[in-house]
């Protein structure tokens, strides 16, 4: 090697050490059962207590004890997760008595469901709670569930706290290009250029490599740019297309490069901010987050509105969620019709493309002044949407357009339509609760499930006293919702008046066998998910009272307070 290139050499390795830093006094050391840092060894037993490690500040503290068996297969597993076990109520052994296999089948069909707010709350908690693999399961394939599930639903706030929590894992470089290039398609490059922390030395990824010297460009950084590109030549990590492009940006060159480059989205920017007079024609087959990156940037635009292949493309675009929704509707705007066809559209719709069918009712609705002639029009572009499987471009446009109705103007046909294609921002735990002490479960004691360490002192006055109005009721019925809050309050320590006999009354409600011998066998996490199953894409709330019963008979008989206290907030209160 030539002195010169030595010497670039020790220059990079002092900037590579102080543009990591940042990176590495953060980093925090994986969990392993009984090292000395984290678990020490309190009893030789067949069970020992062993401090459950809790993540603080990127440090592990031991505040809790869990129960645990030892087990000298597991002395150096490694553990990957969020939250400790013990938040709620798990154990690091908690998938101990599960197959994997189920596990496997069971998050395979939730990931085709788009689940509750409160059934992905309990499925967050549950997979993301610090705990061994299950049996026939290995520790990368858990992790690769994990991984796979961040990723595809886009919790970019929970995979950042996954790699702050975590420090080495498998696949790690697979999760820091996914959060370089939702900022990329995001066109938020300086936010992007800020995840080059996470890429630590012990990652050798050509792809994250190229993006971190990229952005010491975009931070006028361009000596230390220069650098480590000689770095990555030298590793023969680097291609052509990319020599190119950065030669252009630290105007060395001018563009050699013929050819616009989408086989990823980081060779895809380099193009569009490297090519003179960039400009490129999208399709079906174009990549979501090419798609995203354009839309982000204003480089979708229709410059022959008769070009109605491009327009369809644009529409399916928006509606996989790739490209802004309002789009649509200003094309829609530019598609030219005569004043005859516009006055009769109604008739004339149907012997139009499809395309131009919605984009001549759409102009008809904003020409409207009327009440009931935009609600036919809205419905009726409601229908045309949905013919194509294009619904999910117009649902949010709907519902912002009833919202700017008139409630008083509103034709009385028309009044349950409408309310039931608004679309609220709020979830049902923002809105106001009403209490009703004449029904148990509407009570002031649903107070003790929903507001954190309510005195159980108060909560037994307050059952008291609405015991006492409710008995002057002799029709009163106990439901089954009441039957929930009752044997709730009893597990954590409530006297229940003796005139209730709440065992009794829970005779009449039935709990599937598969879901009582999960509880019996100890299988909290698995029970957990296929709770999550069982609420799927309903709110509790419009669950079944006798489903609501066994879920918190199930969450009771395991001690999982944190997951039953959810749902009874959500599903019990009358809210307004």
């Amino acid at each position: 090697m030539k002195l010169s290139d030595l010497n670039k050499l020790f220059f990079f390795l002092i900037i590579f050490s102080n543009f990591s830093n940042s990176y590495a006094e953060n980093e925090v050391d994986i969990w392993k059962k009984n090292s000395s840092n984290n678990f020490k060894e309190e009893k030789k037993t067949q069970e020992q207590k062993i401090p459950s490690p809790l993540i603080n500040k990127n440090k592990i503290t031991t505040n809790s004890i869990i129960q645990e068996q030892t087990s000298p297969e597991k002395n150096d597993t490694l553990l990957y997760g969020i939250w400790d076990p013990d938040k709620y109520n798990f154990e690091l052994s908690m998938w101990a008595n599960t197959d994997g296999k189920n596990i496997q089948k069971t998050i395979a069909r939730l990931n085709k469901l788009n689940l509750s707010e409160t059934a992905e709350n309990i499925f967050l908690n549950t997979l993301f709670s610090y705990s061994y693999a299950p049996e026939n399961l290995s520790e990368k394939d858990f992790l690769d569930i994990k991984i796979n599930w961040l990723i595809k639903n886009k919790k970019d706030d929970l995979i950042e706290q996954f790699l702050t929590k975590n420090n080495d894992f498998p696949n790690k470089n697979k999760i820091i290009q996914y959060l370089v290039d939702r900022n990329i398609s995001n066109a938020n490059i300086k936010i992007g250029c800020e995840k080059v922390n996470f890429i630590g030395r012990d990652i050798k990824d050509p792809y994250l490599e190229k993006f971190k010297i990229y952005c010491l460009v975009f931070n006028n950084k361009k000596g230390q740019a220069q650098l480590l590109h000689d770095i990555l030549k030298e590793q023969k990590k680097s291609d052509k297309f990319f020599d190119n492009a950065l030669n252009v940006l630290l105007g060395v060159s001018e563009n050699k490069n013929k050819k616009i480059m989408d086989n990823n989205l980081l060779n895809f920017y380099l193009s569009s901010i490297t090519f003179p007079n960039f400009k490129y024609e999208p399709n079906e087959k174009t990549k979501k987050s090419i798609w995203e990156y354009m839309n982000s940037a204003n480089l979708i635009s229709i410059d022959d509105i008769s070009d109605k292949e491009k327009i369809k493309n644009i529409e399916i675009a928006a509606n996989k969620g790739q490209v802004d929704k309002s789009q649509i509707f200003k094309i829609y705007k530019q598609i030219p019709f005569e004043l005859n066809t516009l006055i009769n559209a109604k008739t004339v719709y149907q012997s139009l493309e499809k395309i131009e069918s919605r984009a001549l009712i759409y102009q008809k609705f904003l020409l409207s002044d009327n009440t009931k002639n935009k609600l036919d029009l809205l419905f009726l572009l409601k229908d045309l949407f949905k013919k194509d499987n294009l619904s999910k471009v117009y649902a949010e446009f709907l519902s912002d357009r009833l919202k700017e109705l008139e409630l008083s103007e509103i034709p009385e046909n028309y009044l349950n339509t409408v309310e039931k294609n608004i679309v609220s921002n709020k979830s049902l735990n923002q809105k106001k609760i009403k209490f009703d002490d004449k029904t148990l479960h509407k009570s002031k004691l649903v107070r003790y499930f929903y507001e954190k360490d309510y005195p159980i002192k108060k909560t037994q006055k307050e059952l008291d006293s609405i015991y006492k109005k409710i008995k002057r009721n002799r029709s009163y019925f106990y439901s089954a919702k009441d039957v929930a809050v009752l044997e709730s309050l009893e597990n954590d320590g409530v006297i229940i008046p003796k005139e209730i006999n709440h065992k009794a009354l829970s005779e009449n409600y039935n709990i599937p066998d598969s879901l009582n011998d999960l509880a019996k066998k100890g299988e909290k996490g698995y029970l957990a998910l296929k709770i999550v199953e069982i609420i799927g894409e309903d709110e509790v709330n419009n669950l079944d009272p006798e489903t609501i019963y066994f879920i918190t008979n199930l969450l009771n008989k395991l001690n999982l307070k944190e997951f039953r206290n959810e749902i009874l907030s959500t599903a019990l209160p009358l809210r307004i």
